[in-house]
């Protein structure tokens, strides 16, 4: 396996975001509706499966947690790390509204839910988004190039350029953590954190 291919494949997708005005757009203003979002006493939930839920945790914690500055925490979780209500809600209904079902639990309107699938398919995160819009939550889809299923149904995509599984991850943990630098940085010049 030739390491440096890797790397230029991975440098390849981010050169594309960089260079897509529109895609830098959607992201920015992912990161003004989420500042609004905490401005507004609201939360960001976040849900995904395998390395998305890993993604949807790892953002979920540097909001909740910090990124880079000492200040409050911003209520962010992802939707699956609660192991018992997952395997209960997948064995009593369906894997397929494990998230829909939590959604309506937890969520309220002006809250903003990041459904992260790389494919845009994926049946319990379309599910959730689906009750997302039925809650009034705001929606944001992470997928890869085509967006999938999410890509109509979602108020704000951002659909890394590849098809490519590895890359769309590497590329999505980065939005998130300009998504979080952007929020974290301008809530504190606005002293709200």
């Amino acid at each position: 396996m030739d390491i440096r291919k890797l790397l230029t494949e991975s440098i390849d997708v981010k050169t594309k975001i960089l260079n897509d005005e529109n895609l830098i757009n959607r992201i920015q203003e992912t990161a003004n509706l989420i500042i609004d979002t905490y401005l507004n006493d609201r939360k960001v939930l976040l849900c995904g499966n395998g390395g998305s839920a890993a993604d949807a945790q790892h953002i979920a914690a540097e909001l909740s947690g910090r990124f880079k500055l000492d200040r409050k925490p911003l209520f962010a979780e992802a939707l699956h790390v609660n192991s018992s209500f997952l395997t209960a809600v997948s064995n009593d209904y369906s894997f397929d509204v494990v998230y829909s079902r939590l959604l309506e639990a937890f969520g309220r309107k002006g809250d903003v839910l990041i459904a992260i699938s790389t494919s845009g398919n994926s049946k319990n995160v379309v599910n959730a988004v689906s009750k997302a819009k039925e809650l009034g939550i705001y929606t944001v889809g992470f997928t890869g190039k085509s967006g999938g299923k999410l890509k109509d149904l979602v108020d704000i995509l951002i659909n890394v350029p590849s098809d490519n599984t590895p890359r769309i991850q590497e590329a999505h943990i980065t939005i998130g953590h300009i998504i979080c630098e952007i929020v974290e940085l301008k809530l504190s010049e606005l002293r709200k954190i």
